[in-house]
């Protein structure tokens, strides 16, 4: 049993890592191909309403896929029911949001904004359509399958937006991105999941699961508020352009922290919850995901702010430089993004949705009440508070995993605290003995090979297992 569920979690890992490289790779390319024929206010344009669509297909969810997942045999009732009740729920919102578009557009003194809230709102029906089929893949672990939906999903939206970019479509190219990328993802769900549903319309499994779900619709609304926050306040009260330096450093700052949190999220719920009733090999399982989630975020962030200028102007050029800056910030808190998911899902799946709520929620009332003290004295400042607050946020999240499962402060450290000083003294490092390289490519390659294999040689001295055990796993695979 032991060894099955060892190698359900390492091919989980695995298809994650193959998932979410592929995508971000892509990202990458169409990301800096987009940013060189689009302008800031393009990208302001779309940050200004990005928070929308996130809480209107939470509230559509509701947090039933978590809910689905936690049920130890979830029957078609229960997915059917699920199913239904997003698609109503989607359906009435995307109509709510339709009316309000106007409203939206005042708020930001943006007459344009309404028809684009239109366009990219229809996210919303069209993602309501594969809740339950991502659910039942996500619950038996098919990572695989998902792996292949969002990959096929992600090359044909991001060679939309990439063309549509180029043919001088501007803001409206990013917003067919996603609806593409979407509309696409949830038909490849419903290729590869074997569960339909029936015309029945029974929500009672729905009123079931509610108490349970509502905990986590607040708190992923919190995330997005939390995740948001810069966003809607530098649209209100400082310019698109300005909303559109942060949103381009935001947006390559996450899509490396999701490189590994999307990895690590493929697997960390279904595995922790088979293992609930299991105190000792749930906490061996936890301290292993997290070592070897710091073993590849610290340095993958910390790499990031390395050569954050140097990517900025050769990749999407000088127009983008004040980015930079925002993205060395914006590294240091998104390398603790994927601890705290992890912390974080250990309390969903012992079923505390409201503890897990109340910590969100709370981080996001922080956040804002921080961000519009601090907006007074420019973006600079705003971006320093955002990041110390959700750094210091994950110390909250252990708080709580420590009460249910015994890990330990002591433990936490141990984990990840080598691979972050590890990788700091390697950036550091790095730095200095690169500092007079004149050649902006050849810095960039430079810095790369160079903290690459130093961070190498460093835990390999240290004689570090988890890597061992990463270079063992990949000779298996090939």
């Amino acid at each position: 049993m032991s060894e099955t569920l060892k190698e359900k979690t390492a091919k989980g890992l695995f298809w994650g890592l193959t998932n979410n490289g592929v995508q971000q790779l892509i990202g990458v390319v169409v990301g800096i191909v987009l940013a060189r024929l689009l302008s800031k206010t393009d990208y302001g344009m779309m940050a200004m309403i990005a928070i929308f669509p996130l809480v209107a297909k939470e509230i559509q969810n509701s947090g039933f896929t978590a809910a689905l997942t936690n049920l130890k045999n979830p029957t078609h009732r229960d997915y059917n029911s699920v199913f239904w009740f997003n698609i109503i729920v989607g359906t009435a919102l995307y109509a709510l949001l339709f009316f309000v578009s106007p409203l939206i557009a005042e708020f930001y003194h943006e007459p344009a904004l309404t028809k684009l809230c239109r366009y990219a709102f229809l996210v919303i029906p069209l993602s309501a359509l594969g809740t339950a089929q991502s659910a039942v893949l996500f619950k038996n672990l098919r990572v695989k399958q998902q792996a292949k939906a969002g990959m096929f999903a992600v090359l044909v939206s991001s060679v939309v937006g990439a063309t549509m970019a180029w043919l001088d479509f501007k803001y409206w190219s990013l917003a067919t991105q996603s609806i593409v990328y979407i509309g696409l993802n949830t038909l490849m769900l419903w290729h590869y999941s074997p569960w339909r549903p029936t015309f029945e319309l029974d929500f009672e499994p729905v009123k079931r699961m509610f108490p349970f779900s509502c905990k986590l619709l607040v708190t992923n609304i919190a995330i997005h508020i939390n995740n948001n926050v810069l966003n809607i306040l530098l649209g209100k009260f400082f310019t698109k352009e300005i909303a559109g330096t942060y949103s381009q450093a935001n947006t390559w700052a996450s899509k490396s922290s999701y490189l590994v949190q999307g990895m690590v999220q493929q697997v960390a719920q279904p595995v922790l919850v088979g293992l609930s009733d299991e105190r000792e090999r749930q906490l061996t399982v936890l301290r292993k995901m997290m070592r070897f989630t710091a073993f590849v975020t610290f340095p993958l962030m910390l790499g990031l702010a390395l050569v954050a200028r140097e990517f900025i102007v050769l990749a999407i050029t000088e127009k983008w430089i004040e980015s930079a800056k925002l993205l060395q910030y914006l590294c240091i808190s998104w390398a603790s993004v994927p601890l705290s998911y992890l912390l974080s899902n250990v309390i969903i799946s012992k079923g505390k949705s409201g503890v897990y709520m109340g910590c969100t929620v709370t981080l996001a009332a922080l956040q804002i009440a921080l961000m519009w003290v601090l907006y007074r004295y420019g973006i600079q400042t705003m971006v320093v508070g955002f990041v110390a607050l959700t750094c210091l946020w994950v110390f909250v999240w252990h708080h709580f995993t420590q009460r249910l499962t015994g890990y330990s402060l002591v433990m936490f450290l141990k984990d990840t605290v080598p691979f972050a000083f590890i990788a700091l003294c390697v950036m550091v490092a790095t730095h200095y003995l690169t500092s007079s390289i004149e050649n902006l490519w050849i810095l960039l390659v430079v810095r790369i090979v160079m903290a690459a294999a130093l961070y190498f040689v460093v835990l390999k001295l240290a004689h570090a297992k988890i890597l061992e055990e990463s270079f063992q796993f990949v000779r298996k695979r090939f």
